[in-house]
């Protein structure tokens, strides 16, 4: 039986996008199954995200623009819908992050979140018990489109050697991570070094934060707690984590020396294992 809830599209960014989809849809003349044989998808799947059960993917909102020929509509809403996923104590940062010129991150348990794949990004989400998993993950990935920008912000990441070595979603999505992160390295408004074990105590050792700064406004810092995030302004708190992470960069492996250890780690730690019966593990 088709799902008839009904929807208040002023509710959130995702009931409205629900809403939009069942009466462009009715107006085509198109039941759900038949809109769901256009996109390649499931029926169950349209009246999902109609009824705002389930979160639209930028390629399911694409084909829908196509299918309906509604401009972009869809295209352009599914970004506000996305960002709408992440908890609200973030947004702010988001906003921000999506503003800055340059965004310098410290991490010291694990990858920076615009550097996730999804499978990593899924199971730190897991771990944390969240409730919309799918949700997260999709505004997670959307939050990385800042660094497919014309102009992206510069993004120049110190991770702590055990980010490498803490393994998060098993093998294979660690080993698709680290090679995630040789492939960005490849950007030249990307940068990424690795804190060795050997500097031993050093000025991150009380967590990750991240420095944000602007062509034309305040620059600030960002921590976290398990609780929400804390911005500020201030510009003693800016002076004093620019000369920690400073100090962190410079006690930090090189660009190039980074990356090779990243490939040592992907190889030795999340390569192909032979079982005791001799045949291979990926």
């Amino acid at each position: 039986m088709v799902n008839i809830r009904s929807l208040d599209p002023s509710a959130s960014p995702l009931d409205y996008y629900g809403y939009e989809l069942r009466r462009l849809r009715e107006e085509a003349g198109l039941s759900q199954s038949q809109l769901g044989d256009i996109l390649f998808c499931t029926g169950s799947l349209v009246g999902q995200i109609e009824t705002a059960r389930k979160v639209p993917t930028r390629e399911f909102s694409e084909r829908v623009d196509a299918a309906l020929m509604t401009g972009g509509f869809f295209s352009r809403l599914v970004g506000l819908v996305l960002k709408s996923q992440l908890p609200s104590w973030f947004r702010p940062y988001v906003e921000l992050e999506g503003k800055a010129a340059y965004v310098y991150s410290f991490q010291a348990q694990l990858v920076d979140g615009l550097l996730q794949t999804e499978g990593y990004a899924r199971a730190v989400l897991a771990a944390g018990f969240e409730n919309d998993i799918d949700g997260l993950v999709a505004g997670r990935m959307e939050r990385q489109r800042i660094l497919e920008r014309e102009k992206p912000p510069l993004l120049w990441v110190v991770m702590s050697e055990a980010v490498l070595r803490q393994e998060v979603g098993g093998r294979q999505v660690m080993r698709d991570q680290l090679a995630h992160l040789l492939r960005m390295q490849g950007h030249r408004w990307i940068k990424i070094q690795l804190l060795p074990f050997g500097v031993g105590a050093h000025g991150g050792q009380m967590g990750s934060f991240n420095l944000l700064r602007f062509a034309d406004e305040p620059d600030l810092v960002y921590t976290e707690d398990f609780v929400q995030g804390h911005m500020t302004v201030d510009s003693d708190a800016f002076r004093q984590g620019s000369l920690r992470y400073d100090h962190l960069q410079a006690a930090a492996l090189s660009v190039e020396d980074s990356s090779a250890l990243i490939t040592r780690v992907m190889e030795e730690h999340y390569g192909e294992q032979p079982e005791p019966g001799g045949s291979a593990l990926a």
